[in-house]
């Protein structure tokens, strides 16, 4: 499984997935804050299920012609 998620994606990703898991425990104390899991879980992977399907990729490209 090759990473599709560049630098900033995955950084971003992580912020956004603790900030949600945040607002289990603390502001609104609501249960939709564990949707920040999947975020969390895909920035730390450096892998995107959905990017995989729909074919995208942030991450920087490193190809070598042989």
């Amino acid at each position: 499984m090759k990473g599709n998620c560049g630098g900033v994606d995955r950084g971003m990703r992580v912020i956004a997935g603790l900030g949600l898991i945040a607002m289990v425990f603390a502001g609104p104390q609501t249960p939709w804050g564990w949707i920040g899991i999947g975020p969390l879980l895909t920035g730390l992977a450096g892998y995107c299920p959905l990017y995989a399907i729909l074919g995208l990729k942030t991450c920087p490209v490193n190809e070598k012609n042989t």
